[in-house]
């Protein structure tokens, strides 16, 4: 393993937190998710510590949960993602600037349209992260009485990718004259119509939007079940993960890059970021305290709310100190469901312990002090784990600021995290090429 590795790092910023009792905690914006004075300063903060990403997820429900717990959610309203980005990469640089849109629910030709837009207008800092969205509730929302199946869902993610690139490849990037003198703006020999005919989609384009800086947005992708690995090998330039801990982050970063060497793909054009919810401490007994503080905020009704959503069933029903009982597979992710089934038989837990673990943020946890989570961080990639993390912060702003003045200079210090951007683009942040023009090979390197 080369040890010159860089982390990159991301910073999962939709909800701001995804602690429940994170807009409780004392001096937390509690309205940070819909402030946008908050969320320039938070990418702000975030660009000055040279952080590659501003990753903003999208819920597309709000009933999703009882209403005596979702009336203690602070993530009930949030701006939409494209919205937010376009004003975000008016106020910053070179930070990139990241978005869920969803294979279920949207249109190939919108998606493509609204990623090229957000792309030219931060100067090529644009991503996409294509996920399959798991919540059922989201479907009514979208002229559906049930959720799309799951693996169903994941074929019809596979051919809106290849539509959605097939689009942003509608023009090579010479294809724009704007030759005053002759009045010809555009070459037509440089303009490709994609005509695609599939099993879920028939677009003709092109795409009124000329090539975008990147080539291509960057990809990102966020499932971890069988077909999300799959879907990753074969599409994915970042994959955001939940991966417990260390053995497991190996075993998924071997899993997904033995695919890719598999389907010709260059691992290295493949960055894992497994989700890493941090709390920065002087000492390791304030960063535990820090920690049991921002649980105590967990109210009972919105853990087991949270608990049912992982589970794709409503346990809410059941004796809150018995065990959990057998619960049948849903049409919810599958990933989620598996890992709180695994606690409550591995550990013993009871229903209230798995919704206090659940409603307050029950993955990879990176509680101390700068040193000692800066050791985490280098292990896991110095050992394969990951190629950096999707930092989730407990509150904001002093969680967020926390990391940056203190965790960001250890990892400089140590020579693993850059002191300065090296470029302008996502792409460039993260190492990654640019992709080829599938019509328009030989124009490539023109524009």
């Amino acid at each position: 393993m080369n040890r010159n590795r860089q982390l990159h790092l991301g910073a999962f910023m939709r909800p701001v937190s995804l602690h429940t009792g994170a807009w409780r905690y004392p001096g937390a914006y509690p309205d940070a998710n819909f402030n946008f004075a908050h969320l320039k300063r938070f990418a702000q903060t975030l660009e000055r510590a040279r952080f590659d990403a501003f990753f903003m997820a999208d819920h597309l429900a709000v009933l999703n949960m009882p209403v005596n717990a979702l009336k203690r959610s602070h993530t009930a309203t949030s701006f939409e993602p494209f919205t937010l980005l376009s004003a975000l990469a008016a106020v910053t640089e070179k930070i990139g600037l990241v978005a869920t849109a969803s294979t279920t629910f949207d249109t190939p030709y919108h998606v493509a349209r609204r990623f090229a837009s957000l792309d030219h207008l931060s100067g090529g800092r644009a991503g996409w992260n294509l996920v399959t969205t798991s919540n059922p509730d989201a479907a009514l929302n979208f002229g559906l009485e049930e959720h799309v199946e799951h693996d169903e869902r994941y074929r019809r993610a596979r051919e809106f990718f290849d539509v959605v690139t097939g689009l942003w490849d509608s023009w090579a990037d010479d294809a724009f004259l704007r030759d005053v003198e002759s009045g010809e703006y555009f070459d037509p020999e440089k303009l490709h119509v994609l005509a695609h005919k599939g099993d879920y989609y028939c677009v003709r384009g092109p795409l009124n939007i000329a090539r975008p800086p990147q080539g291509w947005p960057v990809v990102v992708q966020a499932g971890s079940s069988e077909a999300g690995r799959q879907l990753a090998a074969e599409t994915a330039e970042a994959v955001f993960t939940a991966q417990p801990n260390l053995e497991a982050g190996k075993r998924f970063y071997a899993d997904v890059k033995g695919r890719m060497e598999k389907l010709g793909r260059d691992p290295d054009h493949l960055k894992i970021l497994p989700g890493a919810f941090v709390v920065v401490g002087d000492s390791q007994e304030e960063a535990r305290e820090k920690r049991e503080r921002l649980d105590s905020f967990v109210h009972y009704d919105s853990g087991i709310a949270s608990l049912s959503i992982a589970l794709g069933h409503d346990v809410s029903g059941f004796e809150p100190d018995g065990p959990l009982p057998e619960i049948p597979e849903s049409n919810a992710s599958r990933t989620a469901r598996q890992r709180v089934v695994d606690w409550a038989r591995d550990e013993g837990l009871t229903i209230r312990q798995l919704a206090q673990r659940v409603g307050g943020y029950s993955g990879l946890q990176m509680v101390g002090t700068p040193d000692s989570i800066a050791d985490e961080m280098e292990q896991w990639l110095v050992e394969a784990g990951s190629d950096g993390f999707n930092v989730m912060f407990p509150y904001l702003p002093a969680g967020l600021d926390d990391f940056v003045e203190k965790v960001v200079p250890e990892l400089q210090r140590r020579g693993i995290f850059r002191r300065e951007y090296e470029g302008n683009t996502l792409r460039e942040h993260l190492g990654l090429p640019k992709p080829e023009n599938r019509f328009f090979a030989v124009s490539q390197n023109a524009g």
